[in-house]
């Protein structure tokens, strides 16, 4: 049984659980689903309250896909949602993170 089997699995029995998603989030990731992976981000996004690590994660993976508008406003979404939350620590992360795309645009090739 693949890790992606294991965390199906155990989402049948508790699917709200937010770390397996997060974790299914993840493997898709690892498996070149982007998309499916960036659904399952947003959803944990949407949540009340919202999953916090899920913008930072999201983020990055748009970073590594050249979407860098669309991490930016991960970014500052869940810098927010961070601070809302006092979740200090996750808000300077992903603050360093949004510094460093700089004036990187939707055109960049390279980071």
């Amino acid at each position: 049984m693949s890790r992606k089997e294991k965390i199906l699995a155990m989402l049948e029995d508790d699917p709200s659980d937010t770390f397996l998603r997060y974790s299914l989030a993840m493997e898709l990731r690892s498996e070149g689903d982007h998309d499916s992976s960036l659904g399952k981000l947003g959803e944990l996004m949407r949540d009340t309250p919202p999953y916090v690590p899920a913008y930072f994660m999201a983020a990055q993976q748009l970073v590594d896909l050249g979407r860098i508008d669309e991490a930016r406003t991960h970014l500052r979404d869940g810098i927010d949602q961070a601070r809302h939350q006092g979740d200090g620590h996750a808000a300077a992360e992903m603050s360093e993170l949004l510094a460093t795309l700089g004036d990187l645009g939707e055109d960049d090739d390279e980071l």
